[in-house]
């Protein structure tokens, strides 16, 4: 392009180096050696992200350390104290961010875009990316109950009526809680909280509004009292339910209002405050005259839901929490953990799906094909199949002209897992391939065709995709073999999407083009195993074994390229969990620095396929690891057991939860239904009944009930109207393998015998 010879790359580098930086141009050369050649450099939106991460890294680090005599969130007051697991040295750090505690859990309801969200403590954010709202406890005799300075905490997510989180904070005899949930009053859908303290002598209970959110900074240039509350920077509001004793407000300059609440005056309240930093801080102060009597509190701030570009308060009927999850298959176990989390998945699938699927309620609110296709399997697995539908249906529109599914440029995965979900959403639910598919797949197959390097052996990345960022848990751009098994696994999907005309008319030889591709890999592979004189995978021709290699899990869990006892398969697991595994989980290395829950129960869905008992250790370890609400954070801190990168409350976590749980009582193998065969010796020593229905299956949707008595173990299966009936297999644990003949129903296995 001429634009190449243009002097600006030239102006730049001599601006910075006349004042003493570094040369850009020549950092960024430097950076580009370090990955393989790329037709794109970074994907805009992963920079975009990191972007707005960081400046409010720059804020935070100008303003927290400079007040640590404020009350700040739970992050700030762990991550800052250097008596802490959780500190981190500031040093020369240009950014201060949340790096230990990443933990949050949205509220909301189905098909709202709006999800407040609450931390570990109980600060809840209610509007996106906003301010926040803090409750605290102040006795006669000066003792502060503030949460985020506060150990004895206690979280849970409520899923009965509604979703609602509730924080118990206690500090000897005081006692403070907060119960969150989105309400819809008049059409309204608003954020109540409600807020209870208890006391064992007189004190006051203190709601404040608070510049910061569980990321840092979130500046208030100005609070009002309106007639039925507060309004925040002229456009938010928050309705009080209840009078309060008096308020007061500060700005900046004088400090957190936190320190002020002794000089508080009642006959002359300020009536607004402004403040040129954006650090505006106010307190509602609610008297407790009866020590041991509870006193409580409500608030409702009204919601800003997303139409289309513009923000407005919702006027839709939020659907109701009963209808959504009526339809999802239902989960009886021993284990109540395993149940809670399985239910809080559920939950999360369906909140995060409310018209796009989202990531998570935050930092990821955004879209991806990769998790929104996990999710839309765990969905379909789960019988949610309406839902599944639409959000399919809206793939379609992100297509690009020459077939291209984009949500992230430089990332080659998304054609294969598009076409893969299509697969599983037919197979799963009887529908045929509509004819609204059909052109997009076609579409779709002749770009993976197109995208693919040239096929004559002259490198190591033969025939493969090219260099891209891929998963972006892997590192620099390279020939990623994960990008390139979905792309062979969207060919194969194609084949049994469309019918024998339409695959003869199809631009290109399907079946040839699939195991054109797969050859191309397995070459490839061959290769490099010879060049490093190992027996395992690395994620690209061009790596050495690290972390990274935890992508080759995909050939066998979901997407079955290869059998169950695949020998590269199996060494590349053995060797993660020997090199990569901390506290019984996968510690991804790269990018994340802590433990990921959904790459180890990819792992231990591979140990499950293969028949190791091992998957439920990482199970039972995954479920330890999960906050008081059911949820997962993207990466898990080490030490803190806090997030560490990504989303609070990760939706591909929550999925592969599902999934794990449903392949344990149901799984498929090309033509053969296993049941049971995850189900764990414990669980049938526990001696009560287990049940998972209705859960679609390409053979149809059935229930499975298992009975374990004392000498003998019964197990109903309900396979409806199957046609054709498949194969069922039954593989308890310690047991020999039974199988369901034409029209039987259940079998009687006794304990023991193999």
């Amino acid at each position: 392009m001429w634009t190449k010879w243009l002097p600006w790359r030239w102006v730049i580098s001599g601006l910075a180096r006349k004042h003493g930086f570094i040369d850009p141009m020549g950092l960024m050369a430097a950076l580009n050696r370090i990955a393989q050649p790329s037709e794109v450099a970074a994907p805009v939106e992963l920079l975009r992200l990191a972007a707005i991460l960081h400046a409010r890294g720059l804020i935070n680090s100008q303003i927290i350390q400079n007040n640590l005599d404020w009350v700040w969130p739970y992050w700030v007051e762990q991550q800052f104290d250097p008596n802490k697991k959780a500190f981190v040295p500031r040093a020369f750090s240009l950014t201060h961010i949340n790096l230990t505690h990443r933990n949050w859990t949205a509220v909301g309801v189905p098909g709202v875009d709006a999800m407040p969200i609450v931390d570990p403590r109980g600060l809840t954010t209610p509007l996106f990316d906003g301010w926040s709202i803090d409750a605290w406890l102040i006795t006669e005799s000066g003792e502060a109950v503030v949460p985020s300075r506060t150990d004895d905490s206690r979280q849970r997510l409520e899923m009965m009526d509604n979703l609602s989180v509730m924080t118990d904070v206690k500090s000897g005899l005081n006692y403070l809680t907060s119960r969150v949930e989105v309400k819809t009053e008049k059409d309204v859908s608003v954020c109540r909280m409600g807020i209870f303290g208890n006391t064992a002598c007189k004190g006051r209970l203190v709601v404040s509004l608070r510049p910061f959110n569980p990321e840092g900074i979130s500046f208030i240039h100005k609070i009002e009292k309106i007639s039925q509350g507060w309004m925040i920077n002229g456009k938010d509001q928050i309705w009080i339910k209840d009078i309060p004793s008096g308020s007061m407000f500060s700005d900046y300059r004088r400090g957190d209002v936190f320190n002020q609440l002794d000089r508080i005056n009642l006959e002359d309240p300020e009536e607004q405050v402004k403040c040129d930093v954006g650090l505006c801080t106010g307190a509602m102060v609610f008297n407790i005259e009866e020590p041991g009597k509870e006193k409580a509190v409500t608030l409702d701030i009204p919601l800003r839901i997303k139409k289309s570009r513009k923000d407005s308060v919702s006027k839709l009927p939020p659907e109701k929490w009963y209808e959504a999850v009526s339809p999802a298959a239902r989960l009886e176990v021993p284990d109540e953990k395993f149940k809670y989390l399985y239910d809080s998945s559920i939950r999360n699938l369906i909140l995060m799906s409310p018209g796009n699927v989202y990531a998570g309620p935050y930092t990821y609110k955004e879209f991806w094909f990769r998790d929104a296709v996990y999710a839309l399997n765990a969905m379909l697995c789960v019988n949610l199949r309406e839902r599944a539908a639409k959000v399919i249906d809206m793939f379609l529109t992100a297509q690009s002209p020459v077939g291209y599914f984009k949500s992230q440029d430089g990332e080659w995965d998304s054609n294969g897992q598009v076409l893969w979900i299509m697969k599983r959403y037919c197979e799963l639910t009887g529908d045929s391939t509509g004819t609204d598919w059909k052109k997009p797949i076609l579409k779709a197959v002749n770009w993976i065709s197109k995208k693919r390097t040239s096929r004559e052996k002259r490198s190591g990345h033969s025939g493969l995709f090219p260099a891209g960022f891929s998963a972006e848990h892997f590192g620099p751009s390279d020939y990623y073999y994960w990008d390139d098994f979905w792309g062979v696994a969207g060919l194969d999907a194609a084949m049994r999407l469309l019918n024998s005309e339409e695959v003869k008319t199809s631009p290109i030889d399907l079946a040839a083009e699939k195991n054109s591709f797969l050859r191309s890999i397995n070459d490839s592979i061959q290769n490099a195993q010879k060049k490093q004189g190992i027996s395992t995978v690395p994620s690209s021709p061009y790596r050495r074994m690290d972390s990274s290699a935890v992508g080759i899990a995909v050939a066998s869990y979901p997407l079955q390229i290869y059998g169950p006892r695949d020998r590269n398969i199996i060494d590349t697991v053995n060797y993660l969990i020997e090199n990569d595994f901390i506290n019984g989980l996968f510690f991804h290395e790269i990018a994340h620095s802590g433990i990921n829950i959904y790459l180890s129960l990819h792992i231990a869905q591979v140990l499950l396929r293969a028949g190791n008992a091992g998957y439920f250790a990482i199970m039972e370890k995954a479920a330890e690891a999960a906050s008081g609400t059911g949820q997962w954070p993207e990466a898990i801190h080490p030490w803190t057991g806090g997030g560490c990168m990504g989303d609070g409350q990760h939706l591909w976590a929550s999925a592969e939860w599902i999934m794990m749980i449903r392949n344990c009582f149901i799984r498929e193998e090309e033509d053969t239904l296993i049941l049971c065969s995850g189900i764990p010796q414990k669980w049938i020593d526990a001696g009560r009944e287990m049940f998972f229905g209705p859960a679609p299956t390409p053979f149809g949707t059935i229930d499975i009930r298992v009975n374990p008595g004392r000498e003998k173990i019964r197990v109903e299966v309900n396979l409806g109207d199957s046609v054709p009936r498949p194969r069922v297999e039954i593989r308890l644990p310690g047991c020999k393998v039974t199988g369901l003949g034409p029209g039987q129903m259940y079998a009687d296995i006794l304990r023991g015998e193999k």
